[in-house]
């Protein structure tokens, strides 16, 4: 497969993102419950921009958002130059085809061209694919926090929060 396009996601994408996103829960268990409204999910608070990958023939293959990180009140907090990467995935078909690294380079472009420093969470699990991925391209380790959810069975659920550090400077 030859490098996907990115473009910025359109409210008519929402159906086949809603459909892309039960096949990778069915794969994957991503998202680790499904949402009782997907399309409030695919559109979480403080949304800032959302992202899809087509393939060559115009499939969507991929989606990744980006938003604001609030005060845990509730607010936006006043702008601090951080926003969460969030709500990544990829279809099952179209995986260890780059896709995944492009969307998150799309983010990370314009992260840059904003003055956005990234940070994410991802559920904690021994071996997890989502943090080796994202280990191996630069997301630094910072703290392993109890959500404020618990998984279907009622067990506490821990998240991994991650921040991307700059481009390493030149030392002088």
């Amino acid at each position: 497969m030859r490098h996907p396009t990115m473009r910025l996601r359109q409210p008519d994408d929402l159906d086949t993102c809603i459909e892309m996103l039960r096949a990778v829960h069915e794969t994957d268990g991503y998202p680790l419950r499904w949402p009782a409204d997907p399309r409030r999910w695919l559109n979480p608070p403080h949304l800032l921009q959302a992202w899809l990958a087509e393939d060559p023939t115009g499939a969507i293959v991929g989606h990744v958002a980006v938003r604001h990180l609030h005060d845990g009140g509730g607010d936006v907090a006043a702008h601090t130059g951080r926003a969460d990467l969030s709500r990544l995935y990829v279809a099952p078909g179209a995986r260890r085809r780059g896709v995944a690294g492009a969307l998150v380079a799309c983010v990370v472009s314009w992260a840059a061209r904003h003055g956005h420093v990234l940070t994410l969470d991802v559920t904690e699990e021994r071996r997890s694919a989502a943090t080796a991925f994202y280990e191996a391209t630069g997301w630094r380790h910072l703290t392993t926090t109890d959500a404020d959810w618990v998984a279907d069975d009622g067990s506490p659920v821990r998240l991994r929060r991650y921040v991307l550090d700059p481009a390493p400077r030149t030392r002088m």
